[in-house]
């Protein structure tokens, strides 16, 4: 029963936000699982809790003198005009054409009080995402963290970091279906193609308000590599129609750059969360030729330990690794190819997207807390 399951999820939510401390892995497990936070007004209080804001503390309202001799205010401005179809069809044009010029107030804040940020095309369709869900001055300060952590690779003066995270797209795919590697290897096509869906989490490219900031729900509570794993699934779920294009880089990249509106969001968050599991950045850093691994946002994120404080990760692992035995027929693995590294193996035995933060936690501590020799995913 779908009000009763929804009823219950609820509940969950606000048990965690009332929780002494406030249950944050909860909040993680709950956005990430079927249906995310549900309601924009669970979003308010959730999504500063994702983020580690104090709502208690919010910066004032940024002023219009930020806007005298900015640098990025031409760009933004004109960004910001062509982002109409980002609005709420049938919104009034006053309502609209306000709400446009707090985000452009928005923007130039956070760029002015971190001079270490770079605007870049396609950070409004974030920016108005959080103005749009929480209001002004909220988005303020979720956008200033944010900018800080899960984008601040887009952020910088070159985009080296950027492709760097698009490198990862491939090495995704060879792992899970070769043939539709290979031919988009031939094609020749790239990963330009999935830019957009990247630096904009998808905001940019779906039509659907309700679908976008679903995948906000799941790319807040996850690694901020999560993106990128979600765009590999979408080439995934597209077997077919990849492999019956025509193998010409044009074509396929005219293909896969018209994103389907219709995608099955639950079932492919799923399956990006099991992918995550099972081929951890880690592991794909090296074909993703990743040479500077230590200043990337994705290579110190640390949110992932959350749940796996109170036991050691190996623990978690063997316990899970026992459970998997005895219902080896019951839960199958969806590995695709055989795998050398043991504490891998262990994790992705039974550890599925279900299991929420708490499973991604466990493989996160447990690949960081491996001896790196032992992993043998470093030279």
């Amino acid at each position: 029963d779908f009000d009763a399951k929804k009823k219950r999820k609820v509940a969950e939510i606000y048990q965690a936000l009332n929780s002494d401390p406030i249950d944050v892995a909860t909040l993680r497990r709950m956005a990430i699982s079927e249906g995310g936070l549900l309601t924009d007004e669970i979003r308010c209080k959730v999504w500063p809790k994702l983020l580690s804001v104090n709502t208690d503390d919010l910066p004032p309202l940024p002023g219009k003198e930020l806007r005298e001799d900015n640098k990025d205010y031409q760009q933004v401005l004109l960004d910001v005009r062509r982002s109409l179809r980002r609005f709420p069809p049938g919104m009034p044009d006053d309502q609209r054409e306000g709400l446009q010029e707090d985000l452009i107030d928005i923007i130039l804040h956070v760029l002015k009080r971190n001079p270490q940020l770079h605007y870049y095309q396609g950070y409004h369709d974030i920016v108005v995402t959080f103005l749009l869900v929480v209001g002004d001055r909220l988005a303020t300060a979720l956008v200033e963290k944010l900018s800080t952590h899960h984008l601040r690779d887009f952020m910088d003066p070159t985009m080296d970091n950027t492709k760097h995270i698009l490198n990862y797209l491939m090495p995704i795919i060879d792992q899970v279906n070769p043939k539709v590697h290979d031919f988009m290897q031939s094609a020749e096509v790239g990963t330009i193609f999935a830019l957009s869906w990247l630096i904009t989490w998808f905001g940019h490219v779906l039509s659907d308000f309700r679908h976008v900031v679903r995948l906000y729900d799941f790319f807040l509570a996850c690694h901020p590599l999560m993106p990128i794993y979600f765009a590999a699934v979408i080439v995934l779920y597209r077997e077919q129609e990849v492999l019956e294009c025509e193998c010409d880089m044009a074509s396929v990249h005219h293909l896969l750059s018209q994103i389907p509106q219709d995608l099955p969001y639950e079932t492919l968050i799923s399956r990006a969360g099991d992918l995550f599991v099972q081929f951890p950045p880690s592991e794909l850093a090296r074909e993703a030729a990743q040479q500077q691994a230590e200043r990337t946002a994705a290579s110190t994120f640390k949110d992932f330990e959350l749940a796996s404080v109170q036991q050691r990760p190996d623990t978690v692992l063997r316990q899970r690794f026992r459970e998997r035995l005895r219902g080896e027929e019951r839960t199958k693995s969806i590995l695709t190819k055989p795998r050398t590294n043991r504490f891998v193996k262990l994790a992705v035995m039974g550890l599925t997207v279900a299991l929420g933060a708490a499973a991604l936690a466990v493989v996160k501590s447990a690949l960081e807390w491996a001896p790196k020799f032992e992993l043998q995913i470093f030279p």
